[in-house]
Order: C-alpha cells, then sequence, then structure tokens
C-alpha cells in the first residue's frame, strides 16, 4: 500500500474515532500488556474507544511511526491529537487532564 493510501486510511480512522489506540491486537485479543493497559485505562472511564491492529501491518506502522514520532506502541489519539500512551497518559490522569479531555471529545459528537 502506498504512503497515501495508508495517510487516507490513517487519517480517516483518527477522524472516525475520539479514542483511537493503535496497538498490537485488538480489544478481544491484545497481543502486549501495553495494549491491554491502554485499553484497562479508557476501560475506567467509560467512553466509547477503538483499538486498530497494527501489527499485522508493517508499513501502517512505520508510516505511524514517522507521523508521530513516537516509535513504539500503542500510540493513542484523543479527538484527533496523537498523545501517546500510558506512559503520558498516566501523568496527565493524575493531573485530572484526562477526564474534562474526553468529556469535551464526546460533546462536540
Amino acid at each position: 500500500m502506498a504512503d497515501t493510501a495508508i495517510e487516507e486510511e490513517v487519517r480517516r480512522e483518527i477522524q472516525d474515532h475520539k479514542i483511537l489506540v493503535y496497538g498490537k491486537g485488538t480489544k478481544l485479543m491484545p497481543m502486549c500488556g501495553f495494549t491491554r493497559e491502554t485499553m484497562q485505562f479508557f476501560d475506567r472511564y467509560g467512553y466509547a474507544y477503538e483499538v486498530i491492529d497494527v501489527l499485522s501491518n508493517p508499513a501502517k506502522r512505520e508510516f505511524l511511526n514517522r507521523m508521530t514520532n513516537w516509535p513504539t506502541l500503542p500510540k493513542v489519539f484523543i479527538n484527533g491529537e496523537f498523545y501517546g500512551d500510558t506512559d503520558i497518559l498516566d501523568p496527565m490522569a493524575e493531573k485530572g487532564e484526562i477526564e474534562p479531555l474526553l468529556k469535551q471529545a464526546f460533546e462536540k459528537a
């Protein structure tokens, strides 16, 4: 798949999901502890989120690495903005920044 096709696909996925996790595996079958940890993080808040497996798509995974300048998975987007993973989200949660961010994202729906 060409980069432009991958870019279009990624942009559409980010636009279609208020909370999007690019990870290893799926919601039903996460394939790494970090993806599972990120899912557990969002489960606490009760908002809908999507997990897209990029483990089986190395071209898309590489595109996401370049796009985000973040070399590891999972990669979390909230309301179209890239945040990283729970290394970033956990401190935000401790500061009380996540709940308002999620509430704001879903109010725009």
